[in-house]
């Protein structure tokens, strides 16, 4: 047996397709740099050995994963093709895993990490189901009937699947240091599309999905009724969303879905269709919705001192910002929302500073960290002043002055952002331990 080396296994993707491939009875290992993150406590948890990059790590016989973050100079690459040792990148070991299945691509620019997780926990508990999420969450069943994965548009990469099912949540611009603009980003799920087998299952209410040209089966889903999965929400609370849903006219019956927002609901329609599609019984799907528990990192929530709520996301564009704060209105409609943000990228803030702007203003006080540079993106000429003269009331904030925040008592303290943001939340916490 051939032991799978993972070179950046604390990648969320990464982390998961580990932990898959253990699941089904592989070796397993890895490497990375030392800082924590919270991918790499299943990992642990799971006995996975994670080592320091290293040549010396790269041995014969392996089979070597590499995380796309990584370049061909990196010194364990260099070892793997020295030593004829194959290497395959993230996506393309994923493409070739998930054929035996039959298996569902989630992609989106908005929205995949929960439809995945939503979706995963649904199939998984009516059939044997693997699964990865984008948080960092997999899992390997064996005899598997499904294979339900969150399928990235960034650099084409998903281009590497040919998915039986393939959800859209929607079609935006994003990622603009690789997509020229919005119609580069329709055209790269026009390609997926045509790799689709079965049928697409895509949001009818999105005004760019309609651009698409669909060559198999469609099914669509919105609240708008030129839908065939139509819903309407009937209720909205502290305990989450209630609505009913018809599918081509059809009642299919109220659902519970311990969520906050329009765009959970959307999810959740996401994960109906599919259930449609594959005949799966509509009562299992409505028990298990009702009982989902979310993903990490996604609307996150602890209740802290002062009666104060400290709530997690990885909301890192405009209109996730904007749907992760009404999804607080939601839920706490008397309280105070104040939201601490942070930029990922320099050139996505700078592609839409006027629009982070805009969806930053609906909270009712805002603070500011400075850009996250990220791994294939260190420096820019912006800075976070330039989005704080677009918020004259915002406040700068960093792990050194959390104090600003310890005056707050029953607010909601909304941190967002897909750098690392946890850093000072995890700050205000011990500065008030």
């Amino acid at each position: 047996m051939t032991t799978y080396h993972f070179i950046g296994i604390k990648g969320s993707g990464m982390s998961a397709l580990a932990q898959i491939l253990h699941d089904l009875g592989h070796q397993v290992q890895g490497s990375d740099v030392a800082t924590f993150y919270f991918t790499q406590q299943p990992l642990e948890e799971k006995g996975i050995p994670i080592y320091p990059f290293s040549k010396e790590n790269i041995k014969p016989g392996m089979t070597v994963v590499a995380g796309n973050a990584f370049k061909e100079d990196h010194e364990e690459i260099e070892q793997a093709r020295a030593i004829g040792v194959p290497v395959y990148r993230y996506h393309d070991y994923l493409g070739q895993l998930t054929q035996g299945y039959t298996n569902v691509a989630v992609t989106g620019t908005h929205g995949k990490t929960s439809t995945t997780g939503l979706l995963a926990h649904v199939l998984s508990a009516i059939r044997p189901t693997s699964f990865l999420i984008g948080d960092g969450t997999g899992k390997g069943e064996k005899n598997s009937q499904y294979f339900v994965y969150e399928a990235c548009e960034y650099r084409r990469h998903f281009l590497a699947y040919h998915p039986d099912y393939q959800i859209i949540t929607n079609i935006d611009f994003d990622h603009p240091d690789y997509f020229r603009d919005l119609d580069d980003v329709v055209d790269a799920f026009q390609s997926l599309a045509n790799q689709t087998k079965k049928m697409i299952v895509a949001c009818g209410d999105d005004p760019h999905v309609g651009r698409l040209e669909f060559p198999v089966d469609m099914l669509t889903y919105g609240f708008k009724p030129h839908n065939e999965l139509q819903a309407e929400i009937l209720s909205a609370g502290e305990r989450g969303m209630t609505f009913a849903a018809w599918y081509r006219g059809e009642q299919l019956g109220e659902f519970h879905l311990p969520l906050y927002g329009r765009h959970n609901v959307l999810n959740a329609l996401a994960v109906i269709g599919v259930c449609l599609a594959e005949k799966l019984p509509m009562a299992d799907v409505k028990h298990h919705l009702a009982t989902f528990g979310g993903v990490k990192r996604r609307f996150s929530e602890k209740v802290w001192i002062k009666g104060n709520i400290l709530i997690d996301d990885y909301a890192h564009h405009p209109a996730e910002i904007r749907a992760t704060i009404e999804a607080a209105r939601i839920k706490y409609p008397d309280r105070k929302l104040v939201s601490i943000f942070q930029p990922h990228t320099f050139s996505r803030t700078e592609a839409f500073l006027n629009e982070f702007a805009e969806a930053l203003s609906l909270a009712d006080e805002v603070y500011l960290c400075d850009i996250f540079a990220s791994a294939r993106e260190k420096q820019g000429t912006l800075t976070i002043e330039d989005l704080m003269r677009k918020l004259p009331e915002s406040r700068l904030i960093s792990e050194a002055t959390v104090d600003q925040l310890h005056h707050y008592s029953n607010a909601v303290l909304l941190f967002m952002g897909a750098g690392d943001i946890q850093k000072v939340q995890h700050a205000l916490e011990k500065s008030l331990s």
